[in-house]
Parts: structure tokens; sequence; C-alpha cells
């Protein structure tokens, strides 16, 4: 058995350090797309069919997106935090230390989440009304959280798995899984909501439900399929592994974690003008999520190439990979921006119907529209220094977008421009990140790739 894992390992190392670029990344790539799509589609899934309740009810899943965003980032932390260093490892063809690795983020992924379970559902009121909801949109946010966070232990585990899967060059698994849960979630959610009367709580029921569906199948792929077979009994964390660990999470975890509190910070901010505002930021974060995460697929097809060469010192290989993404990725957002200017009046209207929420969506949609051809730089900048391991550089580019700018402009604008600055605030961020991404990729690519490889 140890010989047959040892042979799959090497095969696995000269197909990512010896193929050529281009079609490994795409290859790597597409399930990856389509794993993040599928995660979207679980979300705009449930404001499809949220938004033909009622204003208040779309407004809640915006709340609710804070949450979300926190479960990920727990899940992303152990997944790509021990991905990376699992990536690299398997570069330097340390495949004992791959495995212990796999098996430590599996199972941090898992207790964190249950940990947030017991938090969240015994402050769940107050905690609603703390990230922005109105005394209108409370109880619903409180029905809709309440099975997604006893579903949270698997949330998290789905998505460190997927990632676990990706470093180890295995999208394809981590694809599976995923999509048979949002395929799922697309019959559940309106029997729940519509045909057992069970409301927006029948849509976080199925949420949680197609959650733990993939959480299974993706910790069954894990163990027969990946390059490092999951095994709980290679769970014996060190401080160096640890470290390790961190230094690879700490960038997705502070990239979520600024999220969530920025999209706090724009609940609040839309507040004072109701909950159509409320609500039609919430149907734009939705929609600019599934053009984003397209995106963040073709980095996370880049980042295990990334992370093996690196391993390996083939550094040449690295910078090729790089440059082929920042292409594609500005290439593809060219395009979906152009896409959802034309459409947004259409796209919104999908969601919810109210002339008030249109306003608000088509106005933001623009905005983003205008800037969003800038986030390929942003995203594959921060993808490039998390897999090399530069923590604080990474930690830093992460939180510019969505924290560092997104929260104080979406706070201060506002003061002066009424809602169009909430609408306009993430355009805003999208430039400032731009501006700082570029000096710090020309000195990274200049001084820390400087040799050709091997």
């Amino acid at each position: 058995m140890h010989a047959i894992k040892r042979a799959s390992a090497d095969a696995k190392y000269r197909q990512m350090t010896g193929s050529p670029i281009r079609p490994l990344i795409l290859r790597l790539c597409i399930p990856a797309v389509v794993s993040n799509l599928v995660t979207t589609a679980y979300n705009l899934t449930d404001t499809f069919f949220i938004g033909q309740l009622g204003t208040a009810q779309s407004g809640a899943i915006g709340i609710a997106f804070s949450i979300m965003t926190i479960l990920q980032a727990i899940g992303f932390f152990f997944g790509n935090g021990a991905g990376n260093s699992m990536s690299r490892e398997l570069g330097k063809q340390n495949n004992d230390r791959a495995a212990r690795l796999l098996a430590v983020g599996f199972t941090g992924a898992v207790v964190c989440g249950a940990t947030v379970a017991v938090i969240g559902l015994i402050t769940l009121h107050p905690l609603v009304v703390m990230l922005g909801s109105t005394h209108t949109i409370a109880p619903y946010a409180v029905q809709y959280l309440t099975p997604i966070l006893v579903a949270a232990p698997c949330v998290c585990g789905s998505f460190a798995l997927n990632g676990l899967l990706r470093y180890q060059g295995q999208s394809a698994f981590g694809m599976i899984g995923l999509v048979t849960g949002a395929l799922l979630n697309f019959l559940l959610a309106p029997l729940f909501i519509f045909v057992l009367n069970l409301g927006i709580f029948g849509a976080g029921l199925a949420t949680g439900i197609c959650q733990t569906v993939s959480f299974v199948i993706l910790t069954t792929m894990s163990r027969k399929f990946g390059v490092m077979k999951l095994s709980l009994r290679n769970c014996r964390p060190d401080a160096l592994l640890m470290r390790e660990i961190v230094g690879g999470g700490l960038p997705s975890l502070v990239r979520q974690g600024a999220g969530s509190i920025a999209t706090t910070c724009v609940n609040i901010a839309a507040n004072p003008f109701g909950d159509a505002a409320i609500a039609g930021m919430a149907i734009v974060m939705r929609i600019m999520l599934g053009a984003n995460s397209v995106i963040i697929g073709l980095g996370q097809g880049f980042q295990p190439v990334c992370g093996y060469n690196y391993g390996a010192g083939l550094y040449g290989r690295v910078k090729e990979a790089f440059w082929f993404v920042i292409r594609l990725s500005t290439a593809v957002l060219v395009v979906i921006g152009a896409f959802v200017w034309l459409f947004a009046p259409q796209l919104v209207e999908i969601f919810r119907s109210d002339p008030a929420v249109v306003e608000v969506g088509v106005a933001a949609l623009h905005f983003e529209c205008v800037t969003v051809v800038v986030n390929g730089v942003n995203m594959m900048g921060n993808m490039i220094t998390q897999t090399m391991g530069k923590t604080g550089i990474a930690s830093f580019l992460a939180v510019c977008r969505m924290g560092l700018f997104l929260a104080p402009v979406v706070l201060i604008l506002p003061q002066f421009l009424g809602v169009l600055g909430v609408e306009m605030a993430q355009s805003v961020s999208d430039i400032l990140s731009f501006a700082v991404t570029v000096p710090v990729l020309r000195r990274l690519l200049h001084d820390d790739l400087r040799e050709t490889g091997r």
C-alpha cells in the first residue's frame, strides 16, 4: 500500500513540475471554477426563492452573508493553510509530512465549525441585530441561519476538504462533492419553502442538509482518491506544523474575515435607507460573488502549480504560470463586466422586482462593472504571495480590498453622498487595492523569483 501511495505521489509530482503550464492550469482551474460557481449557486438559489417571499426576507440574506463568510473563512483557513504547505511538501516529495498536514487541516476545520455553531446558536438574535438587521429583517435572519449553524461543522469541513483536494492537484474530486450538494439544493429549497410552507427557515434547512451531503461525499473522495489519503491517524500536530498552517491560512482568514466585516459595514451603511437598500446591496453582493468566483477559481487552478514548482525551486515555471493567469483573468473580467452592465436591471429583477430594490442594485452593479477588471491583478497577487508562504504580504493584500479600504469607504461616503456612497464604495475600494497591489507584485517577482529554476 505504501508503494502504491508513493507511486501516485511521484506521478503527480512529475505532472505538476514537468507538464506544459497553460494546459496544466486550465485542467486544474476548470473544476475549481465549477466548484466556486456551485458555492455561489447555493447563495443565488436561496436569494432567488427567498426573493419571492418579500423585501425583508431578501434583506435577511444580506445579514446571513456575514455569518456564511465566517464559516467559509474557517474552512479556507484550514484548507488553504494546510494545503499551501502540503503542495510545497509534495513538491519537495516529503509525503509523510504532507499526509499529516491533510489530517490536521481537516480536523481543525470541523472542530472550529462546531465551536462557531454552539456560540452562534446561543447568541443568534443579538448577533443579527449587531450585523445590521432592522427590526423587520431580524426574525427572518434568525430563522434562516438556525439550521445553517447546526450544520456549521460540515460547512467548514466541506470548504477545507475542497481546498485540500485542490492543492493535491485533484480539483475534479472536490468539484463532484460540491456539485452534488448544489443540485440537491435546487430541489430541496423550493420544496421546503413553498410546498412544505417552511418559508425562509426551509431555505436555511435545505442549505444545511445539502452542505452535510457535500461534506460526506468530499470526505469519501479524500479518503479514496487523494494523492495523500485522509486518515485521522495522521492527525499529529506539532508546533512547527501548526505554525505552517497558520502562516499559510492567515491570508485566507484575513480575506474572508475582512469580507464579513465589510459586509456588515455595508448593511449598517444601508440601514438608514431602509429594507430596500439592504436587499438591493445583498443581491449585488451575490451577483458579483458569482463573477469573482470565476476569477478565484482560475487562481485556485494556479495555486497548486505555484506551490509544487516553488517547492521544487522551478521559479521560471512559477512566473510563467502567474502571467498566464493574470492575462486570462483580466480577459474574463472584461467579458463579465460588459455582460453585467448590459443586463443589470434584468439580473436584479430575477431576485426581487421591487422598484426601490432594483434602483439601488442597478446603480451599484454599474459602478462595479467599471472597476471589476482590476480584480484579476488584486486576487492573483494575493494568491501567489499566499502560496509562496509570504504570510505578511499576503495578509496585507487580503485585507486591503475588503477591510482596509471598503469598510471605512462605505461608512464615510454615505455621510456626503447618501445611498450613492453605499453603491459606489466597492468600486472605490477595488481601485485603491489595485494601486497597492501592483508595486508589491513588481518587487516580489523581481526579488523572490529572480532565479530561472533548474
